[in-house]
């Protein structure tokens, strides 16, 4: 059996599964490079591939056309839109995934984000490297922040991620509103935190974090109504869907002073525009999606990913396929 692996993966898992199997490893990071779905095809079947593992390749239904000797797709993500599930499941190709393999890391971020803008540390950075600081008081006096202990946090989606800020979040002493609707409300108290609608929840919060899936109920969710609902002196945080917050209307906001700070670690579209109104906008923290970047997140998704070839291999059940009928197809 030969994989080929375009993920960033963790050497230890590498060299594991190579006792095994024929690896070819070329990290898309690496690389700098996605891959055409037809070439992708086309160099599956001239190798003889039956394992591929992606994190950010699409695999579309010409790949599972051109490739017969296809056995199993792996995601590196938890989300599924870049494969072709039905087509999978039509060529007898098992699909799986890595749910929760970013969850701290994404959650960690997002509190790093509510600190930096609480603190505001980005700008006392800028002032001491940047030789500003002269007047030994001049730190006390504009950068006089605010605490997380105490304060209300409103946590919009209470998915993996939300749940885990959620958590930490109680944690560190702060009340906790939670809006999913379709989460039940025993569920957000089992962790400290009191699910709420959604506009009790904007108008109530100091800092709202964002942890909603990207889809049409999601799209512009946050935009000047929204926006406006907010306290003056409240904080928007961003690490789930960029299609949520409407950026224009963001921009205005953070100009007029309606709310006193974000921080974004997504957007509609990445790289982020240099015209985005969001580049010159104050009080604002753009990150180049980087929540999920952890070698721990590369550890885990490396380690699901093993167990599932090594689970193919020995014809056992994998624990993270999507699509559990594709045998039913091969075996036809």
């Amino acid at each position: 059996m030969r994989a080929l692996i375009l993920a960033p993966f963790s050497g230890t898992y590498l060299a594991r599964l190579r006792r095994s199997i024929d690896v070819v490893y070329e990290s898309w990071i690496e690389t700098n490079t996605l891959q055409d779905p037809d070439q992708l095809g086309a160099r599956l079947a001239a190798e003889d591939i039956s394992v591929l593992i992606v994190e950010a390749d699409f695999v579309f239904e010409e790949v599972f056309d051109a490739a017969p000797g296809l056995r199993l797709v792996g995601i590196c993500r938890n989300a599924l839109n870049q494969v072709d599930i039905e087509s999978a499941t039509a060529h007898g190709v098992a699909v799986t995934h890595a749910p929760g393999r970013n969850t701290n890391a994404v959650a960690e971020m997002t509190l790093g984000l509510m600190f930096s803008l609480a603190r505001r540390i980005p700008q006392a950075d800028r002032l001491v490297t940047g030789a500003g600081w002269r007047d030994p008081t001049i730190g006390y006096r504009l950068f006089r922040g605010t605490e997380i202990a105490g304060s209300t946090v409103g946590v919009v989606g209470f998915g993996q991620i939300g749940r885990e800020v959620a958590r930490k979040c109680v944690a560190l002493g702060a009340r906790v509103l939670v809006h999913d609707p379709f989460v039940a409300g025993r569920q957000v108290r089992a962790v400290g935190a009191v699910p709420v609608e959604l506009r009790r929840l904007t108008a109530a919060s100091d800092f709202i974090t964002l942890h909603v899936p990207d889809n049409e109920a999601t799209h512009r969710l946050v935009g000047a109504a929204f926006l406006a609902r907010m306290k003056a002196g409240a904080f928007l945080v961003n690490t789930g869907a960029g299609s949520c917050v409407d950026p224009s209307a963001l921009a205005a906001a953070l100009e007029a002073g309606a709310i006193a700070g974000a921080a974004l670690d997504v957007f509609d579209g990445h790289p982020l525009p240099a015209t985005s109104p969001l580049i010159s906008a104050p009080n604002v923290i753009l990150t180049p999606h980087i929540a999920g970047a952890t070698a721990q997140t590369v550890d885990r998704h490396s380690r699901m990913m093993t167990g599932e070839i090594e689970r193919l291999l020995a014809g056992k059940p994998l624990r993270y396929v999507v699509n559990p009928n594709y045998g039913a197809t091969r075996a036809g």
